[in-house]
């Protein structure tokens, strides 16, 4: 089901989950975000929907309704 932009997320691999099933994952955002890596501190940039830490692996996810801000970038685990 589609909620919209109000749809909540209880963890990072539901954020993932749901950019893959609605096909956002290899698309570009509107703008990339320098990212520290919650496991390795590792900062990168990230620039689809979905991006992953070049150094561990780390998974990260953002719906395009939030991409607007980092802080609702979250982390789905390590190469999920």
């Amino acid at each position: 089901m589609h909620e919209g932009c109000s749809g909540k997320f209880e963890s990072g691999k539901d954020t993932v989950d749901k950019v893959r099933i609605m096909g956002f994952s290899e698309q570009f955002m509107p703008m990339a975000f320098n990212i520290k890596c919650e496991e390795c501190d590792e900062i990168f940039e990230m620039e689809k929907f979905e991006g992953k830490c070049p150094n561990c692996g780390m998974v990260y996810g953002v719906t395009p309704c939030h991409a607007f801000d980092p802080v609702n970038i979250t982390a789905a685990g390590k190469d999920y």
